[in-house]
Protein backbone atom coordinates (compact mmCIF):
# COMPACT_ATOMS: atom_id res chain seq x y z
CA UNK A 1 0.00 0.00 0.00
CA UNK A 2 1.43 3.49 -1.07
CA UNK A 3 1.36 6.18 1.71
CA UNK A 4 -1.35 8.96 1.53
CA UNK A 5 0.67 11.40 -0.70
CA UNK A 6 0.37 9.10 -3.28
CA UNK A 7 -3.30 8.43 -2.31
CA UNK A 8 -4.41 12.42 -2.56
CA UNK A 9 -2.25 12.43 -5.98
CA UNK A 10 -4.27 9.33 -7.90
CA UNK A 11 -7.92 10.97 -6.49
CA UNK A 12 -6.93 13.94 -8.14
CA UNK A 13 -5.60 12.62 -11.36
CA UNK A 14 -8.55 9.59 -11.79
CA UNK A 15 -11.34 12.15 -9.79
CA UNK A 16 -13.00 8.98 -8.22
CA UNK A 17 -12.29 7.88 -4.40
CA UNK A 18 -12.53 4.06 -3.34
CA UNK A 19 -13.65 3.49 0.10
CA UNK A 20 -10.19 2.35 1.19
CA UNK A 21 -8.60 5.33 -0.04
CA UNK A 22 -10.27 7.75 1.94
CA UNK A 23 -8.74 6.26 5.11
CA UNK A 24 -5.48 8.06 5.22
CA UNK A 25 -7.34 11.58 4.57
CA UNK A 26 -9.81 10.85 7.12
CA UNK A 27 -7.02 10.38 9.23
CA UNK A 28 -5.26 13.94 8.82
CA UNK A 29 -8.77 15.50 8.72
CA UNK A 30 -8.96 14.00 12.15
CA UNK A 31 -5.38 14.65 13.80
CA UNK A 32 -5.96 18.30 12.36
CA UNK A 33 -9.53 18.64 14.30
CA UNK A 34 -8.13 17.17 17.59
CA UNK A 35 -5.09 19.69 17.37
CA UNK A 36 -8.04 22.56 16.69
CA UNK A 37 -10.26 21.17 19.63
CA UNK A 38 -7.31 20.82 22.08
CA UNK A 39 -6.63 24.67 21.21
CA UNK A 40 -10.36 25.79 21.58
CA UNK A 41 -10.68 24.17 25.03
CA UNK A 42 -7.48 25.65 26.14
CA UNK A 43 -8.49 28.57 25.40
CA UNK A 44 -12.06 28.52 26.87
CA UNK A 45 -10.74 27.24 30.24
CA UNK A 46 -7.53 30.04 30.44
CA UNK A 47 -9.01 32.50 31.64
CA UNK A 48 -11.22 30.16 34.65
CA UNK A 49 -7.32 29.28 35.75
CA UNK A 50 -6.38 32.49 35.53
CA UNK A 51 -9.42 33.65 37.62
CA UNK A 52 -9.17 30.68 40.18
CA UNK A 53 -5.65 31.26 40.46
CA UNK A 54 -6.00 34.75 41.27
CA UNK A 55 -8.80 34.24 44.33
CA UNK A 56 -6.38 31.55 45.70
CA UNK A 57 -3.56 32.96 45.87
CA UNK A 58 -4.93 36.44 47.11
CA UNK A 59 -6.73 34.65 49.73
CA UNK A 60 -3.19 32.87 50.50
CA UNK A 61 -1.26 36.23 50.77
CA UNK A 62 -3.50 37.99 53.38
CA UNK A 63 -2.97 34.61 55.63
CA UNK A 64 0.56 35.19 55.65
CA UNK A 65 0.53 39.60 55.80
CA UNK A 66 1.05 40.82 59.25
CA UNK A 67 -1.25 43.13 61.08
CA UNK A 68 0.03 46.40 60.08
CA UNK A 69 -0.12 45.19 56.68
CA UNK A 70 -3.38 44.15 56.80
CA UNK A 71 -4.88 47.18 58.45
CA UNK A 72 -3.32 49.05 55.35
CA UNK A 73 -5.42 46.48 52.82
CA UNK A 74 -8.35 47.06 54.80
CA UNK A 75 -8.25 50.83 55.11
CA UNK A 76 -7.39 51.35 51.35
CA UNK A 77 -10.54 49.06 50.19
CA UNK A 78 -12.84 50.47 52.84
CA UNK A 79 -11.88 53.84 50.90
CA UNK A 80 -11.80 52.87 47.89
CA UNK A 81 -15.45 51.10 48.67
CA UNK A 82 -16.48 54.00 50.24
CA UNK A 83 -15.94 56.39 46.85
CA UNK A 84 -17.68 53.93 44.61
CA UNK A 85 -20.63 54.13 46.62
CA UNK A 86 -20.22 57.73 46.74
CA UNK A 87 -19.96 58.21 43.40
CA UNK A 88 -23.18 56.21 42.40
CA UNK A 89 -24.90 58.13 45.12
CA UNK A 90 -24.18 61.18 43.43
CA UNK A 91 -25.21 60.18 40.19
CA UNK A 92 -28.26 59.11 41.48
CA UNK A 93 -29.05 62.63 43.11
CA UNK A 94 -28.12 64.49 39.55
CA UNK A 95 -30.78 62.08 37.88
CA UNK A 96 -33.25 63.71 39.48
CA UNK A 97 -33.29 66.55 37.47
CA UNK A 98 -34.07 64.79 34.05
CA UNK A 99 -36.13 62.32 35.65
CA UNK A 100 -38.45 65.68 36.29
CA UNK A 101 -38.08 67.22 33.12
CA UNK A 102 -39.29 64.06 31.50
CA UNK A 103 -42.14 63.64 33.13
CA UNK A 104 -42.84 67.35 32.77
CA UNK A 105 -42.46 67.26 29.15
CA UNK A 106 -44.85 64.43 29.24
CA UNK A 107 -47.31 66.17 30.98
CA UNK A 108 -47.13 68.86 28.86
CA UNK A 109 -47.87 66.99 25.63
CA UNK A 110 -50.88 65.64 27.44
CA UNK A 111 -52.35 68.52 28.18
CA UNK A 112 -51.63 69.40 24.64
CA UNK A 113 -53.51 66.55 23.28
CA UNK A 114 -50.25 64.52 22.12
CA UNK A 115 -49.44 67.91 19.58
CA UNK A 116 -45.82 67.41 19.30
CA UNK A 117 -43.80 71.18 18.69
CA UNK A 118 -42.78 70.20 15.14
CA UNK A 119 -44.99 69.53 12.20
CA UNK A 120 -45.25 66.03 10.39
CA UNK A 121 -44.25 67.40 7.43
CA UNK A 122 -40.94 68.97 9.22
CA UNK A 123 -40.00 66.39 11.11
CA UNK A 124 -36.36 64.76 9.98
CA UNK A 125 -35.80 61.19 7.64
CA UNK A 126 -35.53 58.59 9.86
CA UNK A 127 -34.06 55.21 9.35
CA UNK A 128 -35.01 52.74 11.94
CA UNK A 129 -32.90 49.65 12.30
CA UNK A 130 -33.42 46.57 13.19
CA UNK A 131 -30.38 44.21 13.75
CA UNK A 132 -30.76 40.76 13.71
CA UNK A 133 -28.65 37.73 13.22
CA UNK A 134 -31.28 35.20 11.83
CA UNK A 135 -30.80 31.72 13.36
CA UNK A 136 -30.17 33.11 16.96
CA UNK A 137 -33.43 35.16 16.34
CA UNK A 138 -35.35 33.67 13.93
CA UNK A 139 -38.51 33.11 16.30
CA UNK A 140 -38.61 36.84 17.28
CA UNK A 141 -37.81 38.59 14.37
CA UNK A 142 -40.99 38.41 12.47
CA UNK A 143 -42.92 39.56 15.02
CA UNK A 144 -40.76 42.63 16.05
CA UNK A 145 -40.63 43.16 12.61
CA UNK A 146 -44.33 43.82 12.36
CA UNK A 147 -44.68 45.07 15.73
CA UNK A 148 -42.36 48.34 13.81
CA UNK A 149 -44.21 48.42 11.05
CA UNK A 150 -47.80 48.81 12.80
CA UNK A 151 -47.33 50.77 16.05
CA UNK A 152 -44.63 53.28 15.83
CA UNK A 153 -46.45 56.87 15.75
CA UNK A 154 -44.21 58.26 13.13
CA UNK A 155 -45.28 59.87 9.30
CA UNK A 156 -45.14 56.84 7.52
CA UNK A 157 -43.80 59.07 4.48
CA UNK A 158 -40.50 59.80 7.18
CA UNK A 159 -39.94 56.99 8.23
CA UNK A 160 -38.09 53.57 6.88
CA UNK A 161 -37.89 50.45 9.58
CA UNK A 162 -35.23 48.42 7.48
CA UNK A 163 -34.49 44.95 8.96
CA UNK A 164 -31.13 44.11 8.81
CA UNK A 165 -29.95 40.40 9.23
CA UNK A 166 -27.30 37.89 8.49
CA UNK A 167 -27.68 33.94 8.53
CA UNK A 168 -24.55 31.51 7.72
CA UNK A 169 -27.20 29.42 6.02
CA UNK A 170 -30.90 30.12 4.32
CA UNK A 171 -33.64 29.56 6.93
CA UNK A 172 -37.25 29.55 5.14
CA UNK A 173 -39.87 30.24 4.33
CA UNK A 174 -38.87 33.15 7.02
CA UNK A 175 -37.05 34.78 4.27
CA UNK A 176 -39.17 34.63 1.91
CA UNK A 177 -41.79 35.99 3.97
CA UNK A 178 -39.70 38.81 5.33
CA UNK A 179 -38.54 40.05 1.94
CA UNK A 180 -42.62 39.69 1.02
CA UNK A 181 -42.52 42.51 3.77
CA UNK A 182 -42.51 45.39 1.60
CA UNK A 183 -45.27 44.24 -0.68
CA UNK A 184 -47.92 45.14 2.65
CA UNK A 185 -45.82 47.47 4.32
CA UNK A 186 -44.14 50.31 1.40
CA UNK A 187 -42.47 52.15 4.00
CA UNK A 188 -40.33 48.06 4.95
CA UNK A 189 -37.10 47.89 3.70
CA UNK A 190 -35.30 43.86 4.09
CA UNK A 191 -31.70 44.05 3.73
CA UNK A 192 -29.73 40.47 4.00
CA UNK A 193 -25.77 41.28 4.40
CA UNK A 194 -23.81 39.07 2.30
CA UNK A 195 -20.62 37.77 4.21
CA UNK A 196 -21.07 39.39 7.60
CA UNK A 197 -20.38 37.75 10.74
CA UNK A 198 -20.92 40.34 13.07
CA UNK A 199 -23.86 43.13 14.00
CA UNK A 200 -21.00 45.61 13.42
CA UNK A 201 -20.54 43.43 9.68
CA UNK A 202 -24.58 44.00 9.19
CA UNK A 203 -24.10 47.80 10.47
CA UNK A 204 -21.39 48.76 8.12
CA UNK A 205 -23.05 47.78 4.89
CA UNK A 206 -26.31 49.67 5.80
CA UNK A 207 -23.99 52.60 6.21
CA UNK A 208 -22.70 52.26 2.61
CA UNK A 209 -26.41 52.56 0.71
CA UNK A 210 -27.46 56.12 0.06
CA UNK A 211 -30.65 56.11 1.96
CA UNK A 212 -31.58 60.05 2.05
CA UNK A 213 -32.32 59.76 5.77
CA UNK A 214 -31.38 62.80 8.68
CA UNK A 215 -31.34 60.11 11.33
CA UNK A 216 -30.31 56.44 12.15
CA UNK A 217 -31.98 54.54 14.91
CA UNK A 218 -30.45 51.27 15.66
CA UNK A 219 -32.24 48.51 17.78
CA UNK A 220 -31.50 44.43 18.50
CA UNK A 221 -34.33 42.91 17.44
CA UNK A 222 -35.50 41.60 21.35
CA UNK A 223 -36.92 45.46 21.38
CA UNK A 224 -40.12 46.59 21.17
CA UNK A 225 -39.76 50.56 21.31
CA UNK A 226 -42.30 52.18 22.39
CA UNK A 227 -44.62 53.62 19.87
CA UNK A 228 -43.81 57.57 20.62
CA UNK A 229 -39.99 56.70 20.91
CA UNK A 230 -38.67 58.01 17.71
CA UNK A 231 -41.41 61.18 17.82
CA UNK A 232 -39.72 62.00 21.17
CA UNK A 233 -36.20 61.22 19.60
CA UNK A 234 -36.74 63.61 16.56
CA UNK A 235 -37.98 66.28 18.48
CA UNK A 236 -34.98 66.46 21.12
CA UNK A 237 -32.66 66.46 17.76
CA UNK A 238 -35.38 69.51 16.48
CA UNK A 239 -35.05 71.15 19.88
CA UNK A 240 -31.06 71.54 19.75
CA UNK A 241 -28.98 71.37 16.44
CA UNK A 242 -26.20 70.67 18.83
CA UNK A 243 -27.12 66.87 19.57
CA UNK A 244 -25.65 64.23 17.82
CA UNK A 245 -27.09 61.14 19.36
CA UNK A 246 -29.74 60.76 21.84
CA UNK A 247 -29.58 57.28 23.79
CA UNK A 248 -33.13 56.45 24.64
CA UNK A 249 -34.18 54.04 28.75
CA UNK A 250 -34.06 49.91 27.64
CA UNK A 251 -36.56 48.34 30.03
CA UNK A 252 -36.68 44.99 30.96
CA UNK A 253 -40.28 43.55 30.26
CA UNK A 254 -39.69 39.63 31.28
CA UNK A 255 -39.11 40.33 34.59
CA UNK A 256 -41.44 37.27 35.96
CA UNK A 257 -40.27 34.58 33.95
CA UNK A 258 -37.36 33.60 36.16
CA UNK A 259 -35.99 35.15 39.43
CA UNK A 260 -33.17 36.16 37.63
CA UNK A 261 -34.71 38.43 34.96
CA UNK A 262 -36.27 39.99 38.07
CA UNK A 263 -33.03 41.26 39.30
CA UNK A 264 -31.97 42.11 35.88
CA UNK A 265 -34.93 43.84 35.69
CA UNK A 266 -34.15 46.32 38.61
CA UNK A 267 -30.35 46.38 37.55
CA UNK A 268 -31.68 47.93 33.73
CA UNK A 269 -34.02 50.33 35.66
CA UNK A 270 -31.12 51.53 37.79
CA UNK A 271 -28.88 51.68 34.69
CA UNK A 272 -30.82 53.62 32.54
CA UNK A 273 -33.11 55.84 34.67
CA UNK A 274 -30.48 56.62 37.19
CA UNK A 275 -26.32 56.00 36.23
CA UNK A 276 -26.57 57.27 32.80
CA UNK A 277 -28.55 60.17 33.34
CA UNK A 278 -26.89 61.25 36.47
CA UNK A 279 -23.55 60.65 34.89
CA UNK A 280 -24.59 62.37 31.54
CA UNK A 281 -25.54 65.10 33.90
CA UNK A 282 -22.61 65.27 36.41
CA UNK A 283 -19.85 64.72 33.92
CA UNK A 284 -21.21 65.91 30.61
CA UNK A 285 -20.86 63.39 28.63
CA UNK A 286 -23.27 60.54 27.76
CA UNK A 287 -23.11 57.18 26.05
CA UNK A 288 -24.92 55.05 23.24
CA UNK A 289 -25.33 51.91 24.65
CA UNK A 290 -25.88 49.99 21.35
CA UNK A 291 -29.56 50.16 21.22
CA UNK A 292 -32.46 52.34 21.10
CA UNK A 293 -29.96 55.04 20.06
CA UNK A 294 -30.65 57.40 17.72
CA UNK A 295 -27.62 59.10 15.32
CA UNK A 296 -27.51 62.51 13.15
CA UNK A 297 -26.50 59.79 10.05
CA UNK A 298 -23.85 62.03 8.51
CA UNK A 299 -21.81 61.20 11.73
CA UNK A 300 -22.77 57.51 12.12
CA UNK A 301 -21.57 57.03 8.36
CA UNK A 302 -18.28 58.85 8.99
CA UNK A 303 -17.63 57.47 12.43
CA UNK A 304 -18.85 53.62 11.87
CA UNK A 305 -18.63 50.89 13.56
CA UNK A 306 -15.42 48.44 14.48
CA UNK A 307 -15.96 44.95 14.17
CA UNK A 308 -12.70 43.94 15.65
CA UNK A 309 -14.37 45.34 18.97
CA UNK A 310 -16.80 43.16 20.68
CA UNK A 311 -18.99 45.70 22.15
CA UNK A 312 -18.42 47.63 19.06
CA UNK A 313 -21.24 49.87 19.93
CA UNK A 314 -18.98 51.33 23.38
CA UNK A 315 -16.63 52.06 21.42
CA UNK A 316 -18.23 54.09 18.80
CA UNK A 317 -19.94 56.13 21.59
CA UNK A 318 -16.47 56.28 23.18
CA UNK A 319 -15.10 57.72 19.70
CA UNK A 320 -18.06 60.26 19.07
CA UNK A 321 -17.44 61.38 22.57
CA UNK A 322 -13.39 61.94 21.33
CA UNK A 323 -14.54 63.91 18.41
CA UNK A 324 -16.41 66.45 20.58
CA UNK A 325 -20.10 64.98 19.24
CA UNK A 326 -23.29 65.20 21.75
CA UNK A 327 -24.90 62.59 23.32
CA UNK A 328 -28.07 63.33 25.67
CA UNK A 329 -29.84 60.29 27.44
CA UNK A 330 -33.31 61.11 27.15
CA UNK A 331 -36.62 59.10 29.40
CA UNK A 332 -39.23 59.72 27.48
CA UNK A 333 -37.31 57.26 24.41
CA UNK A 334 -38.34 54.00 26.10
CA UNK A 335 -37.40 50.48 24.81
CA UNK A 336 -38.94 47.14 26.01
CA UNK A 337 -36.32 44.09 25.79
CA UNK A 338 -35.57 40.51 27.00
CA UNK A 339 -33.08 39.62 29.56
CA UNK A 340 -31.86 36.40 29.29
CA UNK A 341 -33.64 33.40 31.82
CA UNK A 342 -30.98 31.33 32.74
CA UNK A 343 -27.59 31.97 34.10
CA UNK A 344 -25.43 30.49 31.46
CA UNK A 345 -26.88 33.02 28.86
CA UNK A 346 -26.03 35.89 31.35
CA UNK A 347 -22.87 34.88 31.92
CA UNK A 348 -22.18 34.72 28.08
CA UNK A 349 -23.47 38.39 27.83
CA UNK A 350 -22.12 39.84 30.94
CA UNK A 351 -18.29 37.72 29.85
CA UNK A 352 -18.54 39.17 26.14
CA UNK A 353 -19.68 42.78 27.52
CA UNK A 354 -16.92 42.76 30.15
CA UNK A 355 -14.16 41.52 27.77
CA UNK A 356 -15.67 44.62 25.10
CA UNK A 357 -15.42 47.19 28.03
CA UNK A 358 -11.61 45.96 29.04
CA UNK A 359 -11.02 46.73 25.13
CA UNK A 360 -12.80 49.82 24.79
CA UNK A 361 -11.14 51.31 27.95
CA UNK A 362 -8.02 50.47 27.20
CA UNK A 363 -8.62 51.98 23.42
CA UNK A 364 -9.74 55.04 24.85
CA UNK A 365 -8.18 56.19 28.15
CA UNK A 366 -6.17 58.31 26.45
CA UNK A 367 -9.13 61.15 26.41
CA UNK A 368 -8.21 61.85 29.96
CA UNK A 369 -5.36 63.74 28.71
CA UNK A 370 -5.75 64.34 25.50
CA UNK A 371 -8.43 66.76 23.95
CA UNK A 372 -10.40 66.31 21.10
CA UNK A 373 -9.84 65.25 17.88
CA UNK A 374 -10.89 66.34 14.54
CA UNK A 375 -13.53 68.05 16.58
CA UNK A 376 -17.11 67.72 14.58
CA UNK A 377 -18.26 70.85 16.58
CA UNK A 378 -16.17 73.65 17.17
CA UNK A 379 -18.38 74.25 20.44
CA UNK A 380 -17.35 71.13 21.84
CA UNK A 381 -13.10 71.43 20.66
CA UNK A 382 -11.91 71.83 23.95
CA UNK A 383 -12.25 68.65 26.67
CA UNK A 384 -12.85 69.93 30.38
CA UNK A 385 -11.82 68.95 33.72
CA UNK A 386 -15.05 67.64 34.72
CA UNK A 387 -14.83 65.45 31.73
CA UNK A 388 -11.99 64.04 31.83
CA UNK A 389 -12.21 63.14 35.14
CA UNK A 390 -15.43 61.48 34.57
CA UNK A 391 -13.79 59.26 31.59
CA UNK A 392 -10.79 58.27 34.24
CA UNK A 393 -14.00 56.69 36.43
CA UNK A 394 -15.79 55.56 34.06
CA UNK A 395 -12.85 53.61 32.08
CA UNK A 396 -10.05 53.00 34.54
CA UNK A 397 -11.44 53.27 38.38
CA UNK A 398 -14.68 51.35 36.84
CA UNK A 399 -12.15 48.57 35.66
CA UNK A 400 -10.23 48.67 38.62
CA UNK A 401 -13.27 48.05 40.99
CA UNK A 402 -13.36 44.68 40.12
CA UNK A 403 -9.88 43.88 41.89
CA UNK A 404 -10.84 46.41 44.97
CA UNK A 405 -14.40 44.50 45.26
CA UNK A 406 -12.81 40.89 44.74
CA UNK A 407 -9.52 41.81 47.05
CA UNK A 408 -11.61 42.43 49.52
CA UNK A 409 -13.86 39.54 49.54
CA UNK A 410 -10.17 37.58 49.60
CA UNK A 411 -9.60 39.90 52.60
CA UNK A 412 -12.43 38.82 54.25
CA UNK A 413 -12.34 35.03 53.19
CA UNK A 414 -8.94 34.45 54.68
CA UNK A 415 -9.80 36.33 58.11
CA UNK A 416 -12.71 33.56 58.10
CA UNK A 417 -9.76 31.01 57.70
CA UNK A 418 -7.34 31.94 60.12
CA UNK A 419 -9.76 33.48 62.47
CA UNK A 420 -12.96 31.14 61.86
CA UNK A 421 -15.36 32.75 64.54
CA UNK A 422 -16.90 31.01 67.16
CA UNK A 423 -20.26 33.51 66.66
CA UNK A 424 -22.66 35.59 65.19
CA UNK A 425 -21.11 38.69 66.59
CA UNK A 426 -17.92 37.69 65.80
CA UNK A 427 -18.57 37.25 62.67
CA UNK A 428 -20.26 40.22 62.40
CA UNK A 429 -16.88 42.38 64.13
CA UNK A 430 -14.56 40.02 62.23
CA UNK A 431 -16.04 41.05 59.04
CA UNK A 432 -16.91 44.81 59.42
CA UNK A 433 -15.74 46.48 62.35
CA UNK A 434 -11.62 44.89 62.08
CA UNK A 435 -10.85 48.96 62.86
CA UNK A 436 -12.91 52.09 64.00
CA UNK A 437 -12.69 53.84 60.86
CA UNK A 438 -14.43 50.47 59.32
CA UNK A 439 -17.86 51.60 61.13
CA UNK A 440 -18.11 55.24 59.16
CA UNK A 441 -17.07 54.09 55.97
CA UNK A 442 -19.30 50.86 56.12
CA UNK A 443 -22.68 52.88 57.35
CA UNK A 444 -21.94 55.46 54.83
CA UNK A 445 -21.64 53.49 52.26
CA UNK A 446 -24.79 51.32 53.08
CA UNK A 447 -26.67 54.48 53.72
CA UNK A 448 -25.13 55.29 49.79
CA UNK A 449 -26.74 51.85 48.69
CA UNK A 450 -30.15 52.91 50.01
CA UNK A 451 -30.41 56.42 48.86
CA UNK A 452 -28.74 55.32 45.09
CA UNK A 453 -32.00 52.14 45.12
CA UNK A 454 -34.71 54.43 47.03
CA UNK A 455 -33.64 56.80 43.91
CA UNK A 456 -34.53 53.89 41.63
CA UNK A 457 -37.96 52.66 43.27
CA UNK A 458 -39.18 56.32 42.48
CA UNK A 459 -38.08 55.73 38.38
CA UNK A 460 -38.58 51.86 38.37
CA UNK A 461 -40.62 51.08 35.40
CA UNK A 462 -43.92 49.02 35.02
CA UNK A 463 -42.11 45.93 35.25
CA UNK A 464 -40.67 46.21 37.90
CA UNK A 465 -42.28 45.63 41.95
CA UNK A 466 -41.49 47.43 44.94
CA UNK A 467 -40.60 43.46 46.59
CA UNK A 468 -38.11 42.67 43.76
CA UNK A 469 -36.07 46.28 44.38
CA UNK A 470 -36.27 45.03 48.26
CA UNK A 471 -34.55 41.74 47.29
CA UNK A 472 -32.24 43.33 44.95
CA UNK A 473 -30.74 45.36 48.04
CA UNK A 474 -30.69 42.51 50.17
CA UNK A 475 -28.86 40.76 47.27
CA UNK A 476 -26.76 43.24 45.71
CA UNK A 477 -23.07 42.71 48.10
CA UNK A 478 -23.82 39.03 46.07
CA UNK A 479 -24.78 40.36 42.73
CA UNK A 480 -21.95 43.06 43.04
CA UNK A 481 -19.46 39.95 43.43
CA UNK A 482 -20.54 37.93 40.69
CA UNK A 483 -20.35 41.06 38.11
CA UNK A 484 -16.87 41.68 39.48
CA UNK A 485 -15.74 38.26 38.93
CA UNK A 486 -17.57 38.20 35.48
CA UNK A 487 -15.10 41.75 35.53
CA UNK A 488 -11.81 39.67 36.17
CA UNK A 489 -12.38 37.15 33.88
CA UNK A 490 -13.38 39.59 30.80
CA UNK A 491 -10.11 41.24 31.72
CA UNK A 492 -8.46 37.42 31.86
CA UNK A 493 -10.44 36.50 28.12
CA UNK A 494 -8.57 39.96 26.62
CA UNK A 495 -5.46 38.53 28.36
CA UNK A 496 -5.20 35.43 26.45
CA UNK A 497 -7.21 37.29 23.45
CA UNK A 498 -9.93 34.78 23.30
CA UNK A 499 -12.06 36.21 20.09
CA UNK A 500 -14.89 33.82 19.88
CA UNK A 501 -18.24 35.98 20.05
CA UNK A 502 -21.53 34.16 21.42
CA UNK A 503 -25.09 35.73 20.68
CA UNK A 504 -27.34 36.08 23.40
CA UNK A 505 -30.29 33.35 23.43
CA UNK A 506 -33.62 34.73 22.59
CA UNK A 507 -37.01 33.60 22.74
Amino acid sequence: MSDSKDYIIEIGETNSIELDEKVPIKDNWTASNVVESVSAFISDWTPFGLVASYYVFSTCLYMYCSEGLIAIFWFIYMCTNFYIAGTTVLEAFFSITPCREARKIVTQAQDKEWLFPTANSNLPILDLIIVAYLPNEQDIIMDRAIYALEQLDYPKERIRINIVYNTPKSIEPLETDLHQLPLRYPHARIIKVPNSTSKADNLNYFFTLDTGSDLIAIYDCDHYPHPNSPRWAAERFMADPEVDIVQGRCIVFNSTDTFLTSMIAVEFDKIYAVSHPGRSTMWGFGLFCGSNGYWRTSVLRELRMDGSMLTEDIDSALRAFSRGCKTVHDLNVTSYELAPTTFSAFWKQRLRWAQGWAQASMRHLKMVYNGVQDPLHEAHSKRNFTARFGVLSLLLIRESSYYLVTQYACLVLSFLIVKFPSSGEELWGLVYFQYPVSQWLFIISITCLIATLWITNQVKSEFVSRRMIILFSVLYPFYLMVNATIGLYGHARQLVRYSSWNPTARK
